[in-house]
Order: C-alpha cells, then sequence, then structure tokens
C-alpha cells in the first residue's frame, strides 16, 4: 500500500510534524479511521528512515496475522511498504474478540512492543482493536494498556464524542501525550456481515496450504488442558510463549494421546505447547463460532469419544 493510496486529512498530516519515538498507540472506535491512520503513520516513520514495527492489536479483524492472534512486525532494510515483510512474532488471543480474554490481549501486547524492540524497533506504532464502550470493558483495557506499555503518544480518533470516557482523564493526567484527531472523511462503515467475511477470507487464505499433522500430545504442554472438540482452533507455541502457526483438530484419540491437526506448518520444530483456543472454524467454509465447554474435573482425563474413524 503506498501513501498516495490513501485518503489523509489534513489535521493528520499536521500531528506528524513532530519528532515521534517510543509506543506510538492509535485508539479509536470501529469504523473511525484507526487502521487507517496507524498504516499512514507506520508508512510515514519508514520513509523518515526510522526502524519502525507495527503492532497489530485486533484479533477480530487483524491485518497481520490470522484471526485470533495478534503480531508485530518489521519491514527489510531499505523497505517501507505496508504491510511489513520482514521479522514478525505472533500472541494467540485464543478468541476474536477481547471480551473474556482481556489478560490474553494485554500480555500478549506488551510482549510484541518488547519483541519488537529487541528485533531492533526504534518506534512501535500499535493499532488498536476497536473496543472502547466502558460497559464491555473498553476504558479499563485502554488504561490498562496504557499503563502497561507507557507509549509516547497516544492518537484518539473520534467522530461523534465516542472517546469522552477516555479522553476525559487522560487531559488531565501527564502520564501520555494525546493528540486527538479527527475520523477520517472517507471512512466506509462495516456491519457485522462484513468483519464475518473478513475473517473467513482470512482463515481461508491461512489454511490454503495446510496438511494434516499428527501429534502425541504427552511430549508437550497442553492449555489450558487436553480437551480437544473437532474444528477447534489451536496455536502452535514456542518456548517463549510466541505463536508459531494455527491448526484446527481433525480427529482426536483418547487412550493414544493423540491428536491430528490441520495447520500449514510443515513440522513440530521448535513447538512446546498446544493452546487450545475458544473458537470452532469450519475446514470447509472456515466459518467461526465461539466454543463453549462444559464444567469438568481438571484432574481427570476427558471422556470425549475417539473421534479419529479409527
Amino acid at each position: 500500500m503506498e501513501i498516495e493510496d490513501l485518503d489523509i486529512p489534513r489535521a493528520w498530516e499536521q500531528a506528524l510534524q513532530q519528532d515521534l519515538r517510543g509506543v506510538l498507540m492509535v485508539i479509536g472506535a470501529p469504523d473511525a479511521g484507526k487502521s487507517t491512520f496507524a498504516q499512514y503513520l507506520f508508512r510515514r516513520l519508514c520513509l523518515n528512515g526510522l526502524r519502525t514495527a507495527y503492532l497489530d492489536g485486533d484479533p477480530g479483524q487483524s491485518r497481520l496475522g490470522p484471526p485470533t492472534t495478534i503480531t508485530t512486525a518489521l519491514n527489510p532494510e531499505n523497505q517501507t511498504g505496508f504491510p511489513p515483510t520482514g521479522q514478525w512474532r505472533r500472541w494467540f488471543v485464543g478468541a476474536t474478540s477481547p471480551r473474556g480474554h482481556m489478560l490474553s490481549l494485554v500480555v500478549g501486547t506488551a510482549r510484541l512492543a518488547e519483541a519488537a524492540r529487541r528485533m531492533g524497533a526504534v518506534c512501535v506504532v500499535h493499532d488498536t482493536c476497536g473496543l472502547v464502550d466502558p460497559s464491555s470493558g473498553g476504558l479499563a483495557l485502554k488504561l490498562a494498556k496504557i499503563d502497561l506499555l507507557r507509549p509516547a503518544v497516544v492518537f484518539a480518533i473520534q467522530a461523534d464524542g465516542e472517546l469522552a470516557p477516555l479522553l476525559a482523564p487522560l487531559r488531565r493526567s501527564r502520564r501520555v501525550r494525546l493528540v486527538e484527531l479527527p475520523a477520517s472523511p472517507a471512512r466506509r462503515p462495516r456491519d457485522m456481515s462484513d468483519r464475518q467475511a473478513y475473517r473467513r477470507d482470512r482463515f481461508a487464505s491461512y489454511f490454503a496450504p495446510a496438511r494434516l499433522l499428527e501429534i502425541d500430545w504427552t511430549r508437550r504442554a497442553v492449555l489450558p488442558r487436553p480437551f480437544f472438540q473437532p474444528h477447534q482452533l489451536v496455536a502452535l507455541e514456542d518456548r517463549r510463549g510466541f505463536t508459531r502457526g494455527l491448526g484446527l483438530v481433525h480427529s482426536f484419540d483418547i487412550p493414544a494421546r493423540q491428536v491430528t491437526l490441520l495447520t500449514p506448518l510443515d513440522s513440530l520444530s521448535g513447538i512446546e505447547t498446544l493452546h487450545l483456543g475458544d473458537l470452532l472454524v469450519d475446514p470447509q467454509t472456515f466459518r467461526d463460532s465461539p466454543l463453549h465447554f462444559p464444567p469438568m474435573d481438571s484432574s481427570r482425563p476427558s471422556l470425549r469419544p475417539n473421534t479419529s474413524g479409527k
């Protein structure tokens, strides 16, 4: 994506006429133009010669990775395009909504920001998710991120005062520099069906090269417990907790302690943990639906039936 392809309000251009370093957090409600601004900011910093990471923090409408994950990535030297195509790290949130998964989202964001700095970034553009409603936890989520990441600047984009509960205390606080910006006049609202279609396309693209991989789960940690369901989304994580790839449960054999995943990963090299998510993804249509586990005594083995077809 080129800067010339973006419809940039003059106020956005003026906001970047300053020296920027560190974590630069972009907040806004859905359809305010938040991600467009974040991408514009990222491109501008790269063009200015600054080693910049993009931290995609939206597990539902992710741009750098498959849904349910958040990702940070940098461009190779002398490249300035978006999306970045260089080094990356990924974190599994386990669902497409922050609700019920805020702790994982906040921890993952902090881990990715740290990883970006270790990869050499002097600027980290953090495009946050669109949850801002205080009654749904949006205010607490954004304040927790600000406290943990200690951003150099918070860019707040709003159309009609929807960020007021968050901005009111930030205006009176000296803990962060706040830059308020208008919503993009070129923004295009997307309804729920549009967002579902986007996730479906992202999953379909991610799993297009997938193959079946059989795993003996006694040789690896399973989080939170080995209680598999068909089509359940699973993250394959390395020793640092970063996600190397995702898989879908194809079948499992309880007596043999084996699970077969549909995954684009070629091997289990470097994989130490299977992290079970709270989402089902149909491997034919790639539609997703939430997974609800029944209560269970975690000290007992799963009594789910053998679905291996053997």
